[in-house]
This record gives C-alpha cells, structure tokens and sequence, in this order.
C-alpha cells in the first residue's frame, strides 16, 4: 500500500501547481513549451543576478583596496581577513554559478525534447490523462466529496 502523500503547506501547495499545469497545459507540445519557457526565465534571472553581484563585488573590492590606509602596508602573501558578508557572498556567487552551469546542462538535454513530435492520437491521449491525473478543483462532485471528507477544497 502507497504511503499517504505529505500535508504539509509546501507540499499541498506543490500538488496544487503541479495539478493546475497538467489542467492548463494537457498536450506534449504544451509541456514542452512550458518547460522550456520556466528554464528559460530561470536561466535569465539566475544569470542576471550573477552579473549584478559579480559587478558589485567588483566595485566593493576596487573601493575597499583605495580606502586602504597607505601606512599599513599589506604582508607579501597574505590575504586582508575577509569580512563573514564577504564570505556569504562569495559562497553566494559560487552557487549561483553553478546553478547556471547546470541549467545549461539541463538546457541542452531539454533541446532533445523538442525534436519529438506524436501522432494526433498520442496527443489525446495526453488530454484524456491530464483530465484523470489533474481533475478541476472546482468540479461540483469534488467539491461535495472534498466537504464529506472534512477537507478544505483545493481553490486555486
């Protein structure tokens, strides 16, 4: 016997999205199309916000390293202590960095996908599914068995 899904506000919250993209894209091609366009987005503003913090890291370094007081002379080989920000942020960059490289990687494989192209047949029985697998929350019987239940209705 399947174990029962987790109820948790995250998780509800997931099935719900999860059900409504099957509802409103219920073909291959839609699925596709909406993949992409999440991976694209994603890719978009991941690498936006890496260059804005690249750059300000930049800036924040080269007006730090005018600020320092000639008087104190910097050790051959010895780095200035970096500040905890300094280390969050560089371990920020890092991560952002690596989210893109595997975006990009995920970008690539996801191009296969788009080489795939069904039958008229294929793409109803898309439809049909889409309906068993992500029925309308605001059909009239699931609402009256949601109330049986005791449950809250899944309302967009």
């Amino acid at each position: 016997m399947p174990e029962e899904p987790c109820q948790c506000p995250d998780c509800r919250r997931f099935y719900r999205e999860h059900d409504r993209l099957i509802r409103e894209n219920p073909s291959l091609r839609q699925q596709q199309e909406l993949n992409w366009a999440a991976l694209q987005s994603f890719r978009t503003l991941a690498g936006r916000v890496l260059e804005d913090l690249q750059k300000s890291q930049v800036q924040s370094q080269a007006s730090d390293s005018q600020s320092v007081a000639p008087a104190q002379p910097a050790v051959a080989g010895q780095a200035a202590p970096a500040s905890p920000e300094t280390d969050g942020l560089a371990q920020a960059l890092s991560d952002l960095e690596s989210i893109n490289a595997h975006l990009f990687s995920i970008e690539v494989l996801m191009e296969r996908i788009f080489d795939v192209r069904v039958p008229e047949a294929v793409e109803q029985k898309f439809h049909e599914l889409a309906g068993e697998l992500a029925p309308d929350p605001l059909n009239v019987d699931r609402l009256r068995l949601n109330r049986l239940l005791h449950q809250t209705p899944d309302l967009p």
